[in-house]
């Protein structure tokens, strides 16, 4: 087997495909301008192949294309359209003609864009980007906001008032150095602090996660973490507004402490013992939290708010995903890498891509309705609602509860059944037909499918999220 054919058998193998890969069938034609919107959006993207002549549905099959039987006319074509070459290639496979389209990555700093649009891949098609995406690409020719000096000219006395170095430390289970040098070193390899012309300047990233005080730095003060709990279920009466003092790492258990201790809880009876249970678990607090101090656009003006009402909590950070918010639980694109790299080793969060896996655990373990993930124009947010019996949720909060079952089934090397989505929602086997009707209701919308690998019965059958 010649180079081209193994590598595209490897590629064949790829469990789904992403934004540096992507299959079509095209047996007879593909459609020009939708061709030059897949190389704007995968260029955008870092580049990639686009593969025409086998089908994108698992398991994948070389169905073979007769399209663009010309690749150096239509590779000139791209290049008088888009202003940017693209290498085509054809492989004799066994089964049919592969055309293969190799696509460079866009320059840094540079975002092409077809008929006054800069695309993206969204599941299977392209879409326009997001303002704050486009703003990030075109900031990395400048130095990472993150390194920008938060204050300069300190002295190392400076350094061990402003920055809380023992939380550092602490946070990583590591011993304080005898030497205040050395402590200095350790915060200079991290890129929290460094040198100029004799003095020292901490970092963005220093000051973000090692303030003591964040009010110290004036830039800062506007990413301070701000808590709100509401009387009742509305914005009306405010009972309690409170803003974060302390660097995201250093303040972080501190936060969720306060955030706890702000949760309505609700009384049960076990064993015949009454036991108050908090309206919202622990862990999926933990991980929302998080993911927004990770994820939000520090370019981008607003705090990260945490909002509590008397039948909801909502977490909202600045800017919209990188990724379609249906796809939160497989995938992972972090907009700030060296703030999640240290939160990360701190235990802070988790490792990339497996945290809303975790929430949505955590709440099919309390019975609460799936979470509910937003973007605005400038922010997104996180929806996370007390109890509701199965009766109460209406078709939206039923569908979308199905979908993340089976997503987080699906991460598991698991399936979605009747059964499964029963136990979910807590329904004993006579209600059989109506969870039927809460998988029916989801795959009309799209958002799963049966999965044709396992038995043909509709009884037994098994089912996957859209884009598996």
């Amino acid at each position: 087997m010649n180079t081209s054919l193994q590598i595209l058998e490897h590629w064949l193998g790829t469990p789904r495909e992403n934004e540096h890969l992507e299959f079509k069938e095209a047996k007879n034609q593909f459609d020009l301008i939708k061709l030059y919107r897949y190389c704007v959006a995968i260029a955008n993207e870092g580049g990639g192949k686009l593969i025409l002549g086998v089908s994108d549905k698992l398991p994948r099959k070389v169905v073979g294309s007769e399209a663009f039987r010309n690749p150096a006319d239509i590779a000139e074509k791209i290049f008088v359209k888009l202003r940017f070459r693209v290498d085509i290639e054809e492989i004799n496979h066994p089964e049919g003609r592969i055309v293969l389209f190799h696509i460079p990555s866009r320059p840094k700093g540079t975002a092409y864009q077809f008929e006054g649009a800069y695309l993206m891949r969204s599941a299977e098609d392209t879409v326009p980007m997001s303002e704050d995406r486009l703003r990030q690409i075109f900031e990395e020719g400048k130095p990472d906001w993150l390194l920008r000096p938060a204050k300069e000219t300190c002295s190392a006395d400076d350094i061990v008032r402003l920055l809380d170095t023992q939380g550092y430390f602490d946070l990583l289970k590591l011993t304080y150095p005898t030497t205040r040098d050395a402590v200095l070193e350790r915060f200079k390899q991290e890129r929290l602090i460094q040198k100029k012309n004799g003095s020292w300047i901490i970092t963005n990233l220093g000051a973000l996660l090692f303030a003591k005080k964040i009010e110290d730095f004036d830039l800062l003060s506007r990413k301070a973490p701000r808590v709100i709990v509401y009387e009742g279920v509305g914005k009306l009466k405010t009972r309690l507004d409170k803003l974060g003092t302390k660097g995201y790492a250093v303040g972080f258990e501190g936060l969720l402490e306060f955030i706890n201790g702000q949760i309505p809880t609700n009384e049960i009876i076990q064993h015949a013992l009454r036991k108050e249970k908090k309206m919202f678990p622990e862990i999926a607090i933990r991980e929302l939290v998080a993911n927004a101090l990770i994820h939000q656009d520090l370019i981008e003006s607003g705090p990260i708010l945490i909002e509590i009402y008397f039948d909801r909590m909502e977490i909202t950070n600045p800017g919209q995903p990188f990724i379609p918010t249906d796809r939160f639980i497989d995938e992972y694109q972090s907009r700030n890498e060296r703030l999640a790299d240290i939160m990360r080793r701190m235990g802070i969060c988790e490792e990339k891509g497996s945290g809303v896996d975790k929430v949505i655990d955590a709440t099919e373990v309390y019975q609460l309705p799936a979470p509910d993930f937003r973007v605005g124009e400038r922010h997104t947010t996180v929806v996370l609602f007390s109890h509701k019996s199965f009766e109460e949720m209406d078709r939206k909060d039923r569908v979308r509860a199905c979908y993340q079952h089976c997503c987080l089934r699906y991460v598991m090397n698991q399936r979605m059944t009747n059964q499964t989505l029963r136990e979910r929602f807590k329904l004993p086997e006579d209600k059989t037909a109506t969870v039927s009707q809460v998988i029916a209701d989801a795959v009309d919308v799209k958002l799963i499918k049966i999965d044709d690998t396992a038995t043909a019965s509709r009884r037994y059958a098994r089912y996957l999220p859209f884009w598996a």
